[in-house]
């Protein structure tokens, strides 16, 4: 894998390696997995070093990708549709929504 990866190639990396897998598990057994990460994330934030942080974090973009992969989401596609243009809530580069709603 190149040093930088585009997203839709990480993706395809990751259906590569796991997709029979992912498929017999399925979306909620695989979000099930997710949320474990996110959980370790959670902990490595408050308590580990940045390496850890940085492992977590792969972790994470890892079974998300996955949970796409098995619900048939392009997601270099879906993040060109929602935030290719900006801010999805002021369409702004850089975000001009009143701090108490999202995003």
């Amino acid at each position: 894998m190149p040093a930088d990866v585009s997203l839709r190639e990480f993706q395809q990396l990751i259906r590569g390696m796991y997709h029979e897998k992912d498929v017999a598990r399925g979306v909620d057994g695989t979000f099930m997995w997710l949320m474990e990460e996110v959980g370790e994330l959670a902990a490595a934030l408050r308590e580990g070093t940045l390496e850890e942080q940085s492992l977590e974090f792969a972790d994470v973009l890892a079974w998300l990708t996955t949970i796409a992969n098995v619900a048939g989401v392009d997601l270099s596609a879906a993040v060109q549709k929602k935030y290719g243009g900006g801010c999805p809530g002021c369409g702004h580069l850089v975000c001009t929504c009143d701090d108490a709603e999202k995003p």
